[in-house]
């Protein structure tokens, strides 16, 4: 017997059209599914006879036509730092990973729009898993509501984490359903979630990019790790399709671009990779008129990954030299290191089974030159030209 869709996901016009089905008489149907709405999105009730505003009859009929079910927890584990990773079961048994990061100010939720992913950057544990599907708009509100089942924090409005599309996946691949998502979360009668507080991270999906500022209005993070096209086509393998000048063109027109709501650039510090001070000079000079800020991210090492993370002095240097230029460039502090929870350490073992045909997001384009190396091996220092020394105009 086929299993009932479950509400999470689902938004106000949606349940409207369900009660209208199930007889909700017309003059009451929109207020009806606006009790509905805030039962499953602002009291996050498992139990729909806890919904005692509906009649017993009303009751009956919607956990007959639906559930509430969330993602299934698989496991859990908790890190040194108190930083919690949760292994998803979804309903077709594929799994995904989510992260919850206690902060001194504000916690960080991060979560997935994929399973799997649809690229392969070198340096993230993530990429070596291939994409298996994407997730549905239920699926990534249903994390979030997990996360509030678990750590107690219900009703919505007593509650305000930022949520990051950091786990596994690319969000701009699966846009559709990441937009769907995020108007339910960001409904001021449900999650309540301030767009302020919600970050979208791209690899550089640039055709998708404008829709981000347009459509959803939340924060935008570039996953940006090297200033040269021939660096950042083997460890960002997209740049291939759309290199950094395509890519920083996109982002200087991003809509609603300014001081107040800058661009995050991502920069994972590989040693001997990307992390000469030249590097940091070009850094500077190529987000020249972007409202920016730089975060350095010290690679989070993972089994079989060759790469090396930055030595401090190096990074300390580089984070130096980018706040020289007129950019913030704080350093992340890796959380969750000892659970695999940091960033570009999530994976599971979800694979496609071979009789599974779908139409998948579009592969960076193969015809750029890769430079050498093994997969075991990664790219090292020798494999990648040498920066290029910035010219006097553009020293910070």
């Amino acid at each position: 017997m086929e299993t009932p869709p479950s509400l999470i996901g689902m938004d106000l016009p949606a349940m409207q059209t369900a009660l209208q089905a199930m007889g909700v008489e017309q003059r009451s149907v929109r207020m009806r599914s606006r009790q509905l709405f805030s039962w499953v999105y602002n009291h996050g009730t498992t139990d729909f006879d806890a919904m005692t505003v509906f009649s017993k009859t009303l009751r009956d009929q919607l956990s007959t036509a639906f559930t509430l079910d969330r993602p299934r927890v698989a496991s859990m584990q908790v890190s040194v730092d108190g930083t919690r990773k949760w292994l998803l079961d979804l309903a077709d048994g594929a799994q995904v990973e989510m992260v919850y990061i206690p902060e001194a100010k504000r916690d960080t939720l991060c979560i997935s729009s994929q399973v799997g992913c649809t690229l392969s950057c070198r340096f993230c544990h993530t990429g070596t898993q291939p994409w298996v599907r994407n997730l549905t708009p239920g699926e990534i509100v249903g994390q979030v509501m997990l996360a509030r089942d678990a750590l107690g924090a219900w009703p919505s409005a007593d509650i305000a984490w930022n949520i990051v599309f950091m786990g596994m996946g690319e969000p701009l691949y699966n846009t559709d359903n990441v937009a769907m998502a995020i108007d339910v979360l960001c409904h001021e009668e449900g999650l309540a979630v301030s767009k302020r507080k919600i970050t979208l991270s791209t690899a550089g999906v640039v055709p998708q990019i404008e829709r981000v500022g347009r459509e959803m209005g939340v924060n935008l993070a570039i996953s940006l790790h090297a200033t040269t096209d021939a660096i950042r086509d083997v460890i960002v393998p997209i740049n291939r399709k759309w290199n950094l000048a395509q890519l920083l063109e996109t982002c200087r027109a991003f809509p609603g671009l300014k001081n107040a709501r800058r661009i995050t650039f991502e920069y994972v510090m590989l040693r001997g990779i990307n992390d000469h001070p030249a590097h940091a000079h070009q850094l500077v000079a190529m987000l020249r008129g972007i409202p920016a800020k730089v975060n350095l991210i010290p690679f989070n090492p993972w089994p079989g990954s060759g790469y090396e993370t930055s030595t401090r002095r190096s990074i300390q240097e580089f984070a130096a030299i980018v706040q020289r230029g007129g950019y913030a460039s704080p350093v992340r502090r890796p959380r969750g290191e000892d659970i695999l929870a940091a960033c570009g350490q999530l994976k599971s073992e979800s694979t496609r089974p071979k009789r599974f045909v779908a139409s998948r997001a579009p592969k960076a384009s193969p015809s750029a030159p890769a430079l050498h190396a093994t997969p075991q091996q990664g790219i090292t220092a020798q494999h990648i030209p040498p920066a290029a020394q910035p010219s006097p105009q553009e020293q910070p």
